[in-house]
C-alpha cells in the first residue's frame, strides 16, 4: 500500500493512465444512481474519473485516496473539491454515501483485503445504495515493482458481492483489448 506514496510512482501512473478514463462505467452508473445522489470514488488517483463524476453528480461527489500526493495534486487544481484520505480496505469514515465507485482500484488488494473492503462498503452505503466497480478480467496475480494486480472472473466477482448486494449487472468490456475488463453494478440488500 506504500506504492503511491512515492512521487516517482505517482508520476509513472499518471503517464501510463493518460488517455484512459471511466466514462463508460460512469454512464452505466447514472442509469441506476440518480443525479442528486452522494458518491464516493474509492481510489481517485489523479482524479480523471472524479472530474467526470462531478459532471453528473454536481456537488455530491467525494474523492478519496490513501495517497496524499494524489489528493494534494488534485486539490491544487480543484481547491473546492471534496477530498478525503482514505484506506481502500478499512474505509474509516463516519460519512454515508448513496453510491460507491472505483475504476481498477480494488485489484490492488489481496483477496482477503477485498473481502474486508466489501464489508466496509456495506457499512458506509445508505440503504439500497449502489456500487460500481471495475476489475481486470482473468485468473492470475501479478506484482509490478511492489504493486499487486489481481484479475477476477465474472463468477468470482459474483461470489464476492452476492451475499451483501443484489447484483444488477456484471459485464465484460474493453479497456485496452477485447473483454480484458469487467464491471459490477449492484444494490445493497
Amino acid at each position: 500500500m506504500e506504492y503511491y506514496k512515492q512521487e516517482k510512482n505517482v508520476d509513472a501512473y499518471i503517464h501510463m493512465a493518460d488517455g484512459y478514463d471511466g466514462r463508460e462505467l460512469i454512464t452505466e452508473l447514472t442509469k441506476y444512481l440518480p443525479r442528486d445522489s452522494s458518491v464516493l470514488e474509492i481510489g481517485m488517483g489523479p482524479g480523471t474519473d472524479l472530474t467526470l463524476l462531478e459532471k453528473y453528480y454536481k456537488g455530491h461527489v467525494t474523492g478519496s485516496d490513501y495517497s496524499e500526493i494524489f489528493i494534494d495534486r488534485y486539490r491544487n487544481n480543484h481547491p473546492d473539491a471534496n477530498l478525503i484520505v482514505l484506506n481502500t480496505i478499512t474505509l474509516k469514515t463516519d460519512r454515508k454515501f448513496q453510491g460507491l465507485y472505483s475504476n481498477k482500484v480494488l485489484i490492488h488488494l489481496t483477496r482477503e483485503e477485498l473481502k474486508q473492503s466489501i464489508k466496509r462498503q456495506v457499512d458506509i452505503l445508505e440503504p439500497e445504495g449502489i456500487i460500481c466497480h471495475s476489475f481486470w478480467l482473468g485468473d492470475k496475480e501479478e506484482n509490478y515493482d511492489g504493486l499487486l494486480f489481481i484479475y477476477y472472473s465474472v463468477e468470482h466477482i459474483q461470489e464476492l458481492f452476492e451475499d451483501s448486494f443484489d447484483i444488477i449487472k456484471i459485464e465484460k468490456y474493453r479497456e485496452m483489448e477485447q473483454d480484458d475488463s469487467i464491471y459490477i453494478i449492484a444494490r445493497k440488500n
